[in-house]
């Protein structure tokens, strides 16, 4: 009889590691991604192009046949450690969308994407160069990723085009604690920041708004419960695993 009323607190101890375990479970529609219907989605994703914000820098490259003419438009930089080495000057957009170009002066081209952007400086290059070519790249075009990924940070994106799934590529995919359900995407446009839910395990993922992530996009992805819980008792976990065993001790050597 001792010994039965000995054993019910390793019983009951034992229940409660058992039920800490079982906390830290997870099903497999919080963890696989594209679940529902895939057949219901859209076959073929919007074409999409980044537009020209604010706070860009451009890189711009004009060409022509004529190679002399091309000269005043390709401002050239050089480095203080290398005088033989060369890049092109970049061109900050500012607050209102412009940038200050040589001999053209101030050109509006923010809310433009890169083909426009292109077509409107060949126009008004066409006063200046005989048939002129314009090449137009975003060098700052970033995107950051924050929270439950393996490798969180900022990333340059040199194609200026990158999916969400592809910028959590990026980092290293999210880790096991991760909510795929309820990823935060914060875009600021105009100055004003926005903020997006995306759910990873939705077919429907695809045709989110910001499913092509913009420049200066912060992804962002939370903790599971088990992984808040985990955080909140981190510092303490020893103590109360040593105690736990302490107790079992000292109760085993009672009932024996």
């Amino acid at each position: 009889m001792k010994n039965r009323i000995l054993n019910k607190p390793i019983q009951f101890i034992l229940i409660c590691l058992a039920l800490i375990s079982l906390t830290g479970c997870a099903t497999r529609e919080q963890i696989v991604y594209f679940q529902g219907d895939i057949d219901s989605i859209e076959q073929q994703v919007e074409k999409y192009s980044p537009t020209i914000q604010p706070d860009d820098l451009l890189v711009i490259t004009i060409s022509a046949r004529d190679f002399e003419a091309t000269k005043p438009f390709n401002q050239v930089n050089y480095y203080y450690q290398s005088p033989n080495e060369a890049r092109l000057q970049t061109y900050l957009v500012d607050e209102e969308g412009n940038i200050d170009y040589p001999v053209l002066g101030k050109i509006e081209l923010g809310g433009l994407t890169r083909s426009q952007a292109t077509n409107k400086l060949k126009k008004l290059l066409e006063e200046y160069i005989i048939d002129p070519g314009a090449t137009i790249n975003i060098t700052n075009f970033k995107v950051t990723v924050l929270g439950e990924v393996t490798r969180p940070g900022s990333y340059t994106i040199p194609n200026e085009r990158i999916t969400i799934l592809e910028a959590l590529g990026l980092a290293g995919d999210l880790t096991i604690n991760g909510v795929r359900n309820n990823v935060m995407v914060i875009r600021e446009i105009n100055g004003e920041k926005t903020f997006h839910r995306v759910d990873l395990t939705s077919g429907n993922v695809v045709n989110s708004p910001v499913y092509f992530l913009m420049q200066n996009d912060v992804v962002y992805i939370e903790p599971n419960k088990a992984q808040i819980q985990s955080s909140a008792f981190g510092r303490n976990t020893s103590i109360i695993i040593s105690v736990a065993g302490l107790l079992i001790t000292v109760i085993s050597v009672l009932t024996r």
